[in-house]
């Protein structure tokens, strides 16, 4: 295992993955605030300070394990989840999938502002490596905390999403599986179900979207 280049790799996405944590985090439990459950926020969850949102096995040993166990071609970890009672909102049905939705919001919101980095520092002609190797990992970062966290099954943020959105009765079946579903994703994730059929497809997509909206940047700096 070659260390200097894990501290490299480190040193590189450990400004954008504690950003992407923090703020996905952070904008779950600001959403859940605003539609009536106050109890991320009397719990200091709604912060910029990443130290509350860190699992210490999610954000820290799983991925360093899976990093050494697979020589970095696997990664894989989670932050604490902010803690929303639903049944606090003042529409619980609907307003689940807005506080769902905020969090991959604020990652493809970082997405845009890494990638409006990086046409910034190609317009100012900086080409140090470090910082065009960070704003890129910022982008990737980012786009794959979002798509992944869409993807629908409890208790991703997808899941609670399809949840809101379906009739109630489907919304009750689907529900039920939030106390299997984190398994039940991994074992998707091994099997690539979740890579190639999800992922990937998504992540091409997502990609478009951010050049296209970033196209007026990059023409103005260009």
């Amino acid at each position: 295992m070659d260390f200097a280049h894990l501290i490299q790799t480190v040193s590189l996405y450990a400004i954008p993955v504690l950003l992407a944590i923090t703020l996905h985090e952070a904008a779950h439990g600001y959403a859940a605030k605003h539609f009536g459950d106050n109890t991320a926020y009397a719990m200091g969850r709604v912060t910029l300070n990443p130290l509350p949102h860190i699992d210490p096995v999610g954000t820290i040993l799983m991925p360093l394990m899976l990093y050494f166990a697979t020589s970095g071609a696997f990664l894989f970890g989670y932050a604490k989840p902010v803690p929303v009672r639903f049944g606090n909102l003042r529409n619980p049905k609907r307003d689940m999938v807005w506080v769902a939705l905020a969090g991959p919001g604020a990652n493809f919101f970082q997405a845009l502002v890494w990638g409006a980095l990086l046409h910034l520092f190609h317009g100012a002609d900086i080409n140090e490596p470090f910082l065009i190797e960070m704003a890129q990992g910022g982008v990737l970062v980012n786009v794959v905390m979002a798509v992944f966290n869409l993807f629908p099954l409890p208790p991703l943020d997808g899941g609670r999403i399809l949840v809101g959105l379906l009739p109630y009765r489907q919304a009750v079946l689907v529900s039920r599986v939030e106390p299997y579903g984190f398994f039940i994703v991994m074992a998707l994730v091994l099997a690539g179900v979740v890579s190639n059929l999800w992922l990937r497809p998504l992540m091409g997509l997502t990609f478009q979207l951010i050049n296209l909206l970033l196209s007026p940047l990059a023409w103005l700096v260009g």
